[in-house]
């Protein structure tokens, strides 16, 4: 299961955080809704990034899976409040809050499994 969880997490974050990174026009469109600078949503997109390297390494490793996971929950519960603060309607921070839970579901699978 927690494999899955990995994969999941990995190919929602790795194409986002790379966008993000690469600062792709709808990125920038997002950031700029947001109230973000290009700067600080390429250093979220880096964060992502790492988080999915995190968790990935996380599979030989738990602590680091669980670490990168935790920080990738945090990471998307921010964004939820981001998204809410901004005056977004809830949904719109729907797919933040359900990463936020699948992310916590890895770390809690990862520590279950030892």
């Amino acid at each position: 299961m927690t494999t899955v969880l990995a994969m999941v997490l990995s190919l929602v974050f790795l194409p986002l955080g790379l966008a993000k990174i690469a600062a792709v026009p709808v990125m920038r469109q997002a950031a700029a809704h947001l109230g973000m600078s290009t700067g600080v949503h390429r250093v979220v997109g880096a964060l992502e990034v790492a988080g999915v390297a995190g968790v990935l390494l996380g599979l030989t490793w738990m602590p680091l899976g669980v670490a990168a996971a935790t920080g990738l929950a945090l990471l998307m519960v921010a964004a939820a409040l981001v998204h809410l603060r901004h005056g977004d309607p809830p949904p719109r921070a729907v797919p933040a809050a359900v990463m936020a839970l699948i992310s916590l579901t890895y770390a809690a699978t990862a520590m279950a499994a030892g």
